[in-house]
């Protein structure tokens, strides 16, 4: 990691024509990369993270992996916009990702297609955000880790999608801190 790499992720990158985010009883968008309905018949839980070096999105991805551990019956799927190599080496630090699936979206095409588009100064700077990284590092010791590739600016998002292909839960997050309630995911794609 070098300084440029990180000071990289600052800036504001290009934006892409983004869709609304599904909503709840609509079909989930398909495409090649994530095909919905799931093929296995299996309800999907999908976490579109911040960039990789996030406290965020680690804290995002650790829980989406323990709930997939007590889950078996649940397809789960995290989606980075860091390239391979910066994910990679990423989830050489957090942990396994088994039983995750990894999707890598450098182009950051699916997160424009399921409606997170780039967020907003306030988004990811407000006191509240700025706060809860110093609270999350403190109590569970998540500090932010090096930055290699993908954007600070890339809104996140999770979406519970049932076994039909219909969006049962979900949405973009609100502020870099909005973290999803996966067990409430689970709650409505088994309905």
């Amino acid at each position: 990691m070098s300084f440029r790499q990180e000071a990289t992720s600052w800036l504001f990158p290009r934006a892409l024509d983004t869709a609304p985010a599904p909503t709840i009883g609509a079909r989930a968008p398909s495409t090649d990369k994530l095909t919905m309905p799931n093929a296995d018949g299996k309800p999907t839980i999908i976490a579109f993270l911040r960039h990789c070096g996030c406290p965020f999105a680690e804290k995002t991805f650790l829980n989406l992996r323990s709930t997939a551990e007590a889950h078996p019956h649940t397809q789960f799927v995290a989606v980075s916009h860091s390239d391979s190599d910066a994910t990679n080496k990423w989830l050489a630090g957090v942990g396994e990702a088994s039983p995750v699936q990894i999707i890598i979206d450098p182009d950051r095409e699916l997160y424009a297609r399921w409606g997170l588009g780039l967020s907003s100064t306030w988004h990811m700077l407000s006191p509240w955000s700025l706060w809860s990284v110093i609270k999350l590092g403190r109590e569970e010791g998540i500090w932010n880790r090096p930055t290699e590739s993908g954007t600070r600016w890339q809104t996140a998002g999770a979406f519970g999608i049932d076994s039909k292909g219909i969006v049962k839960w979900g949405k973009a997050a609100d502020t870099a801190n909005d973290l999803p309630d996966f067990q409430e995911a689970i709650k409505k794609v088994d309905d």
